[in-house]
C-alpha cells in the first residue's frame, strides 16, 4: 500500500501541469491506411498540411475560424509517384517542401518546392531513395532531406542512406545541380555505443537516416540513425559529418520494465536486459549560455528492427541460447511469463560467435531522453517514467486494438516516436507521443538536466473500434506546437494560449489541442 500511495504520488504530482482540450480535428475516415502521419503549420495563413497517404496527397486544413476546421484543397504531385513521407513549412523561404518516394521506393525520390503563398509547384529535386523526412533551417537557407535507403524485402537491393542539403537562396531564380549535395555515412565501423545490423555491411551500408533536427543558429543538423541507434551530426555550410555519436545501451537490471505480454498483468520490474535507444523523433533545443551556444537533442526513442525476408536481426528471448555461465536461471528466464516473449536480436550479444548469447538487447528506450549536441553524452532518460504513469492510467503497453492490455510488452512498450517543444510563459516544455498507446506525455524541461512531469493526456477511446471510427486518436505519428502568438488571428485576440496539433497515422485524423 505504502508503495502504491508513493506511485499515485508521483504519477499526479507536478510543478506546474498541462492540460490538453481538443478543440477541433479533421477525419479522414479511415483506418490503417496512414490517412494523416506529418503535419507542418503555416502561421500566416493559418493552414495546417498533413501528409495523406490514402490518397498520395497532402491535405491543406485551415483553422482561421477555430473551433472550425476546414479543408481547403489537397496537394497532389504527379502521378507515378510513391508515398508522400514528410512535409515541412518555411515562412522565412515562403516555401512548402514534400518529401516523396519513388513508385518503386529503392528508387531515388523527390523533394518538391511549393510557394507558400499560392501553393503553386516552384521546383523540385531528385534526391536519395526513400526521403522519409524533410526539415528547413530556421533561418530559410536550406532544406534538408534524410534518405533512408531502406532495402527491398529480399535485401538484394540496399540503397546507402544519405542527407540532401539544398541550398534555397535565391531559390526564385530556379533549381539548379550545384545547388544540391548529398552526405554519405562513411567511416570505418559503427561507432562506439552503436551498431552495425547486417553482417558483412559497411556501416555507410547499414546507415538508415529517419529524422532530421536543425539547431537554433542553423550550422548543425542532427540526424538519427534509429536502427544504428547512432546520431550524427552535420556541418552544413560544409555538408560534412562532424560526429557521430553512438548512444549506448541504458541497464534494465537497473531499471525496470514489462517484458511479457502473456502474463495478462501489469510486471514492471528490473530483467537483465540492455535497452537500445534508438530514436525516431528527435528535436534541438538550443540554449545560450554565457555567451556560447548549446545543443540540446531530444529524442523519443521508439526502437526498430531490421526484419526482411531477405534478413531478420528479430527473434524473442526464447529462441537464443543464453551462455549458462552468466545466465545460470536461463530455463526460468526464457519462459514467456518472464523473458521468453520479449523480442531481441542476434546482431548483438553473442561477443565472441561461438552461438551462446552472453547479453540480450531490447529494442527502443521505452523513454524520451536529451543528448549533450556537443559530447553526445545522454543527460537525462526519463527511464520506465512511461511505462509507470501510463499503468496508473488504467490502460497499459495497449496496441491500437480494443482490448489489448499488455499486448505491446514484449515489443517496444508504448513506444514514444513523435516530440514536439514550446515555450509557454517563460518555460520549455516537451510533448512526447506515445504511437502505440496513443497518449502524450507533457514534460516541463527548463531545467533541462532534470526535467518534470507535468502532465497526460490520450485522446482515444480504448474500448471503440478504430475500424468503425469509434476509437477516437490512435497512434500519433507526429506533433506541432504553436506558440501563444502564432496562432489563428481571432483566437489570439481572445487570448487563447497556445495550441498542439496531432496527426494520427492509423485513424488517419488530425487533432487540434488548446494547452491549458
Amino acid at each position: 500500500m505504502k508503495f502504491l500511495i508513493i506511485m499515485l504520488g508521483l504519477f499526479f504530482s507536478s510543478a506546474q501541469a498541462l492540460e490538453l482540450n481538443k478543440i477541433t480535428g479533421y477525419s479522414t475516415f479511415s483506418w490503417d491506411e496512414g490517412g494523416s502521419e506529418i503535419a507542418a503549420y503555416d502561421s500566416s495563413r493559418s493552414r495546417i498540411f498533413v501528409t495523406n497517404n490514402l490518397t498520395k496527397t497532402v491535405d491543406v486544413l485551415s483553422i482561421a475560424n477555430l473551433p472550425y476546421t476546414k479543408k481547403e484543397i489537397s496537394i497532389n504531385p504527379r502521378a507515378g509517384v510513391g508515398g508522400i513521407n514528410s512535409v515541412a513549412v518555411s515562412e522565412e523561404a515562403g516555401l512548402l517542401a514534400l518529401a516523396v518516394e519513388a513508385e518503386d521506393k529503392q528508387d531515388n525520390g523527390m523533394v518538391l518546392f511549393y510557394n507558400l503563398a499560392t501553393l503553386k509547384l516552384a521546383f523540385g529535386y531528385s534526391v536519395g531513395a526513400l526521403p522519409d523526412n524533410v526539415a528547413f533551417t530556421p533561418d530559410g537557407k536550406y532544406a534538408l532531406v534524410a534518405n533512408e535507403g531502406e532495402p527491398n524485402d529480399d535485401y538484394t537491393i540496399d540503397p546507402k542512406g544519405s542527407v540532401s542539403i539544398i541550398d534555397l537562396n535565391n531559390w526564385f531564380v530556379g533549381a539548379s545541380k550545384d545547388r544540391i549535395r548529398h552526405v554519405y555515412f562513411t567511416r570505418s565501423g559503427a561507432p562506439e555505443g552503436g551498431r552495425i545490423v547486417k553482417p558483412g555491411a559497411t556501416f555507410e551500408e547499414d546507415a538508415e537516416p529517419e529524422y532530421i533536427a536543425v539547431s537554433g543558429d542553423s550550422k548543425h543538423a542532427y540526424v538519427s540513425l534509429q536502427e544504428n541507434n547512432v546520431i550524427a551530426k552535420i556541418n552544413i555550410e560544409y555538408g560534412i559529418v562532424t560526429d557521430y555519436f553512438g548512444l549506448g545501451y541504458k541497464d534494465w537490471s537497473q531499471s525496470a520494465l514489462d517484458a511479457s505480454n502473456k502474463d495478462n498483468r501489469i510486471n514492471i520490474q528490473p530483467w537483465p536486459v540492455k535497452g537500445m535507444y534508438q530514436p525516431d523523433t528527435i528535436v534541438v533545443v538550443s540554449k545560450e549560455i554565457n555567451g556560447e551556444m548549446y545543443d540540446y537533442v531530444l529524442m523519443a526513442n521508439e526502437g526498430d528492427a531490421k526484419d526482411y525476408d531477405g534478413f531478420s536481426e528479430e527473434v524473442r528471448v526464447k529462441d537464443l541460447t543464453l551462455d549458462p555461465s552468466v545466465f545460470p536461471n536461463a530455463e526460468e528466464l526464457q519462459k514467456s511469463e518472464n523473458l521468453g516473449r520479449l523480442k531481441t536480436t542476434t546482431a548483438m550479444g553473442d561477443a565472441n560467435n561461438d552461438g551462446f548469447y552472453e547479453e540480450i538487447y531490447g529494442y527502443g528506450g521505452r523513454s524520451f531522453a536529451i543528448m549533450d549536441g556537443n559530447t553526445g553524452n545522454i543527460i537525462y532518460d526519463s527511464g520506465n517514467d512511461i511505462a509507470v504513469r501510463t499503468a496508473f492510467s488504467g490502460f497499459f503497453n495497449w496496441n491500437e486494438d480494443a482490448g489489448s492490455f499488455d499486448d505491446r510488452s514484449d515489443d517496444k512498450g508504448a513506444e514514444p516516436e513523435a516530440i514536439a517543444v514550446g515555450e509557454i510563459d517563460g518555460k520549455t516544455y516537451a510533448f512526447v507521443g506515445l504511437e502505440r498507446q496513443g497518449g502524450i506525455m507533457m514534460y516541463d524541461i527548463s531545467g533541462i538536466i532534470k526535467p518534470k512531469f507535468v502532465g497526460y493526456f490520450n485522446g482515444r477511446n480504448f474500448f471503440g473500434d478504430g475500424t468503425k471510427m469509434t476509437g477516437g486518436d490512435i497512434s500519433p505519428e507526429s506533433l506541432v506546437f504553436i506558440p501563444a502568438d502564432k496562432t489563428p488571428p481571432a483566437y489570439q485576440e481572445a487570448n487563447e494560449g497556445p495550441l498542439l496539433i496531432g496527426a494520427y497515422e492509423l485513424s488517419g485524423s488530425t487533432a487540434v489541442y488548446q494547452i491549458k
